[in-house]
């Protein structure tokens, strides 16, 4: 068996997976207590293709994505009845960031636009009950 990467520390790999799973749990909790006093509301969550399937030297992200799907999946059945509307969003490609060398449109969309991917989210926040 190969030797695991650098980035498979146990540390590193718990701090991946509190930002991933554990932070979303408490976001999400906190959330849903101001969505049940309101009546509705949407949470959504942003997965990545590593969310059904690990690839190499990505096995601590792919955890995370794999808990984070799994908790989406559960809290959509739970909290559905009390209108509280979970989306988990499949975003399949780089994010164009700030602090990436490749922040620059190149005119290809090589990096995925955040504020496009945000007013998506929010076309289905506002969309339709009956959608």
């Amino acid at each position: 068996m190969p030797e695991p990467s650098q980035n498979l520390g146990p540390h590193s790999t718990k701090k991946t997976l509190n930002t991933t799973c554990y932070g979303a749990f408490l976001v999400t909790q906190q959330a849903a207590k101001r969505m049940r006093h309101q009546g509705d509301g949407s949470i959504l969550f942003s997965g990545a293709s590593a969310w059904v399937k690990g690839f190499a030297i990505s096995s601590v992200f792919a955890m995370g994505k794999f808990g984070l799907r799994g908790l989406a999946q559960a809290l959509a059945r739970e909290l559905h009845p009390q209108n509280i509307y979970i989306w988990h969003f499949l975003i399949n490609g780089g994010i164009r960031a700030e602090h990436r060398i490749e922040r620059q449109d190149d005119g290809n969309d090589s990096r995925l636009d955040p504020d496009a991917i945000a007013e998506c989210y929010l076309r289905f926040h506002r969309r339709h009950r009956s959608a």
